[in-house]
């Protein structure tokens, strides 16, 4: 019974136009994303260590990522050499290490929104470390490269406001949340004297977090700069990122044994501790990837990146009910301004992909109708050039 229930939910599920699946797990994927940033800072505002929290999110990352890169991956993965390790270690330092570091360090200093709002910049900045490393050029004479240059800016300057401005309180729950009731309907584990607001950063250092979000946000593009070469050489997704979960793994565990002296810090005091990781691991690391995998693979990294926006505002919507969170006037200006960034940049992306198809198609033409233009010259002698030559700008 259980197995034809399942067979056909398989069957409504694949019956869906795949586009329309694609938008369901897209939307889904910000959501479980949300819910990470949310259930990240309670973690905090728990007491969890944020050493401690980054090892038990990768261990159990790792077991979810090892079976599918061994299994699926057993014939697509070359063999392994000293030059290969250290690069793989090197992504681990700046995709797992600084990055998920950084996050935790800026997300315990502001709010789940605002780390939601400034990741919107991750294409910009990536765009620019590629630039910088010419990986990738500059066009100013095309819309395209306009585009990518403006998107840029304006992240920059949204990151900028988040930074520096943080503006009169724009919204605050009514009544303000307190732990004591977001112990008892949602995590059951933070002590009955706190009064706080989960959500506030009144007295943390809101300049230093979002700086720290900032260096978040460069090493996730570092690292998405940086892999591209490794790929190339080592061409199993699923088996780099599970040698960079390992090593990233590997460099907490040193760091936190060396930083982290309180014993106490390694063993789970209450249910919602364990929640916390167990989301961070399975749904944020584990099932996140493999949606997001999918989705690329089908959609495409544009249409995946289009998403994002979406998740902050799942993560506003979430955090002000779950955590009481307040909004501040500069960071809704920023925000509002990393997200105009993000869509220029993709939008120049597109444009960029759509002139070299155009363009590749009109290289491999005259190759094609190199036959047939010879036969009619008989009859058309003054049709010397009939379409652009070969020497078209690469792209």
């Amino acid at each position: 019974m259980a197995d034809s229930g399942s067979a056909s939910s398989r069957r409504m599920w694949c019956s869906f136009p795949e586009r329309l699946q694609l938008h369901v797990a897209m939307l889904a994927l910000q959501f479980g994303y949300a819910g990470f940033h949310v259930v990240s800072r309670a973690a905090l505002n728990m007491g969890v260590s944020k050493l401690v929290f980054p090892v038990y999110r990768n261990i159990i990352a790792l077991l979810l990522l090892l079976p599918f890169a061994y299994f699926l991956e057993k014939k697509e993965r070359p063999a392994i050499t000293l030059n290969l390790l250290l690069q793989f270690f090197l992504l681990a330092l700046v995709g797992i290490t600084a990055n998920q570091g950084f996050y935790l360090l800026g997300l315990d200093n502001t709010t789940p929104t605002f780390a939601s709002a400034i990741q919107n910049s991750v294409p910009a900045i990536t765009f620019l470390m590629a630039a910088i490393l010419r990986i990738e050029q500059v066009r100013l004479n095309r819309k395209d490269g306009v585009a990518k240059v403006a998107g840029t800016l304006f992240c920059v300057a949204g990151a900028t406001v988040i930074t520096l401005y943080k503006g009169p309180t724009i919204y605050s729950p009514i009544p303000p949340l307190n732990s004591n009731n977001i112990t008892a309907q949602v995590f059951g584990s933070i002590s009955s004297s706190s009064s706080s607001s989960l959500g506030d950063a009144k007295e943390k250092n809101w300049t230093l977090g979002c700086l720290y979000l900032i260096g978040h946000c460069l090493s996730w593009s570092g690292w998405l700069v940086l892999q591209a070469p490794v790929l190339k050489k080592y061409p199993a997704r699923l088996s780099v990122t599970s040698y960079t979960c390992f090593f990233g793994l590997i460099q907490f565990l040193v760091i936190a044994l060396i930083v982290e002296r309180d014993a106490q810090a390694w063993i789970f005091h209450s249910g919602g501790e364990v929640f916390t990781i167990l989301y961070a691991g399975v749904v944020a690391s584990g099932i996140a990837f493999a949606v997001q995998i999918w989705c690329i693979d089908r959609g495409g990294p544009v249409f995946v990146a289009v998403y994002q926006p979406v998740q902050t505002l799942a993560v506003a919507i979430m955090a002000s009910f779950a955590l009481g969170e307040e909004f501040y006037l500069g960071g809704i200006i920023g925000a509002a301004l990393i997200v105009v960034g993000l869509y220029l940049v993709l939008w120049g992306k597109n444009e960029e992909k759509k002139f070299a198809k155009e363009q590749l198609a009109i290289a491999s033409a005259p190759e094609h109708s190199s036959v047939s233009v010879r036969s009619s010259s008989h009859a058309k002698g003054s049709l010397t050039q009939p379409l652009l030559p070969s020497s078209t700008e690469n792209v």
